[in-house]
């Protein structure tokens, strides 16, 4: 048998450029030597997307739609959605015995992630956000995941959760799968206005459906270096976001891009053309699967993968209630 692999995407929005290279081509390239689960994490977004369910029911199919047309094979990758396997819910709530508040509070991506949502939560973050640690913990273990693929920023959310299972099978016996963290090498993208993080809502991303001229309009409106101010001036590469882009959709020609800049040779504007050629042709491929999935199909075959998801976190959760003598009977009505 293939090991398990389990990963996940929240459904907030339009998938872009930055899922691409940071998930979604790490998981189709692991398809054929592993046994990949791939979770819409629609019950994580609402931890702190509570106020808008509706924004993520409709993106659960866009996940999906993105998923396929990046490469994610349905007869390879169990496609799911999270809420619809409420054994995931089920083990959170057994966990939730086995971690102090004042652990979850001292998990290092906890805290970062809190600070960023200040706006959000104001002084008193929610139960939901706080624990997520606990149901991340179960969405893992309730596939006996034994490898999940992470960037370094998340190592500590795999910690927890082998601090859980060796806890949970020192005091109910040998259950559940001890997982291991895989650090993938994922390119990280800034947005388009240099932030480091890019996002649909933040309005710095390319979307993975983006057309032709709208990858061009956006291209153009990348922020570049500020003391790049008259087309001669020479201009540093390193603090340059379009130069950023480069290094990711254009690296046969980085070298040249890089010198011309310095030189004072290469404009802005012509810099950007550039890169827009690239980056849309690098999008084209995505789009032309996109346009071949059929919105009813792409959902029938998501539904699928979470029925069969459901069948193996029903299989788990049988072994986790004998462990916990909790596998009561109940007579036919």
């Amino acid at each position: 048998m293939k090991p398990k692999i389990l990963t996940g995407i929240r459904p907030t929005g339009t998938l872009h450029i930055g899922h691409y290279l940071g998930m979604l081509r790490q998981t189709a390239a692991l398809q054929d030597d592993f046994e990949v689960f791939l979770m819409i994490a629609d019950v994580q977004a609402l931890t702190d997307h509570f106020l808008e369910p509706q924004r993520v029911r409709e993106a659960v199919l866009e996940v999906a739609l993105g998923a396929f047309s990046c490469g994610i094979d349905p007869t390879k990758t169990t496609l799911f959605i999270q809420s619809l396997v409420p054994e995931i819910a089920e083990l959170t709530v057994f966990f939730g015995n086995l971690v102090t508040v004042s652990r979850l509070e001292q998990n290092p991506t906890v805290k970062t992630e809190i600070a960023q949502k200040r706006e959000l939560f104001g002084k008193s973050v929610t139960y939901g956000f706080l624990g997520y640690p606990l149901s991340q913990a179960a969405d893992i273990t309730v596939f006996d995941a034994a490898l999940v693929p992470v960037g370094a920023d998340q190592l500590p959310m795999i910690e927890q959760t082998r601090e859980i299972v060796r806890k949970f099978n020192r005091l109910y016996g040998e259950t559940l799968i001890e997982p291991e963290a895989r650090v993938v090498d994922a390119a990280r993208v800034r947005g388009l206005d240099g932030a480091v993080k890019m996002g649909k809502s933040l309005g710095n991303a390319v979307a993975l459906d983006d057309s032709s001229a709208v990858v061009s309009a956006k291209v153009m409106s990348a922020v570049t270096d500020p003391l790049k101010l008259r087309l001669h001036d020479a201009g540093h590469p390193e603090v340059c976001t379009v130069f950023a882009y480069h290094e990711l959709f254009n690296a046969d020609n980085l070298e040249t891009v890089a010198a011309e800049c310095r030189a004072g040779t290469r404009g802005c504007v012509a810099c950007k053309r550039e890169l827009s050629a690239h980056l849309d042709a690098f999008l084209e491929p995505v789009r032309v699967r996109r346009a071949q999935l059929e919105p009813a199909a792409t959902m029938r075959a998501l539904l699928d993968g979470t029925q069969w998801a459901r069948r193996v976190a029903r299989s788990t959760m049988a072994r986790v209630k004998r462990a916990m003598k909790l596998d009561y009977e109940l007579e036919p009505a």
